[in-house]
């Protein structure tokens, strides 16, 4: 009986070997989602590895992950790309990548226009794309994609009003993405990390952003933050670069994916721990959540000028 345990699992170990070179030579063609591709590929592996173990279970894990797999890659094909045309915002699909970041400082401290200005181009922007455009895609059962920010579903000290208009996004892709499903329209949202891109603006536009938050600050406020702790902020430019990724291929990557798959994903993080960071401010404690983001590297550290009174209480 054990030798037919051993010779059934060394069968089915070479069936998925074979299968699992077609599998690879299909990844070839198929570029992006490379950890979704390693967790299904691992999964047809793991059930089959099981079958030393018990044939019964392992048969049944093995032909399970056949299907999954078989059903996860018909789907990743790439449909023709005749006839079809792109809009890329910042019609067969629509790419809604427009942005701005603000002055990163505490949310506190920006002025109502500067949390106005976000929501006008971060949101209101892609909602006034995404209506006039969605006869278009209804008639052609087309592809909307809306960029958003791993900032739209993590908490970023000094970034308020940037993720609270990502935020907004993603809420709005996901009710668009129910809604449009009768319409036969795909309805995708890509959180990325960060990447070096001229979102953050140029050193004139951050002087500009500066002085109106100065220029808005009520006695009381100047009194407990201090001058000294805004204009230190101004090196969150310089952790931008220094933190960013500079290759925006995984992004470009995920865009070609949500336009070109036959069935394309709701929800993309393309970028570095991006879907770490996304799991972890879901389902961790809210405490250690805080304690592991307060302490990761390009925090800023900086205390308001009233929490360094010898006579503050905290």
């Amino acid at each position: 009986m054990g030798t037919f345990f051993s010779e059934t699992g060394w069968l089915c170990l070479t069936v998925t070997a074979v299968l699992g070179g077609i599998i690879l030579c299909k990844l070839k063609r198929n570029q992006g989602q490379e950890g979704r591709k390693v967790v299904c590929l691992a999964g047809l592996w793991g059930g089959a590895c099981l079958l030393s173990f018990s044939l019964f279970w392992g048969l049944i894990l093995f032909s399970l992950s056949c299907f999954l797999m078989y059903t996860y890659f018909s789907g990743q094909e790439f449909l023709p790309v005749d006839q079809k045309a792109v809009l890329i915002t910042g019609l067969w699909a629509v790419v809604n990548n427009a942005g701005i970041l603000g002055f990163p400082i505490d949310g506190e401290l920006i002025p109502m226009n500067q949390y106005k200005r976000c929501m006008a181009v971060n949101f209101f922007g892609a909602v006034e794309v995404t209506k006039a455009f969605l006869p278009l895609l209804r008639k052609s059962k087309g592809r909307l994609v809306n960029i958003s920010s791993m900032s739209g579903g993590v908490p970023v000290e000094k970034m308020a009003a940037y993720s609270a208009t990502k935020a907004a996004l993603n809420m709005f892709s996901a009710v668009m993405r129910k809604e449009l499903s009768k319409w036969g329209v795909k309805v995708c949202v890509i959180q990325p990390g960060s990447f070096q891109t001229n979102i953050a603006g140029t050193s004139d536009l951050w002087n500009t952003l500066e002085k109106n938050i100065l220029d808005h600050l009520t006695p009381d406020l100047q009194e407990d933050y201090g001058q000294d702790y805004i204009i230190n902020h101004r090196t969150f430019l310089r952790l931008l670069n220094t933190y960013s990724e500079p290759d925006v291929s995984p992004v470009l990557l995920d865009v070609q994916h949500a336009i070109s798959a036959k069935s394309p994903f709701a929800f993309y993080a393309p970028g570095k721990k991006s879907y770490f960071w996304l799991c972890f401010a879901s389902f961790s404690p809210t405490g250690l959540f805080d304690y592991f983001s307060k302490n990761s590297p390009g925090f800023i550290k900086d205390r308001p000028r009233a929490l360094n009174k010898p006579n503050w209480k905290n």
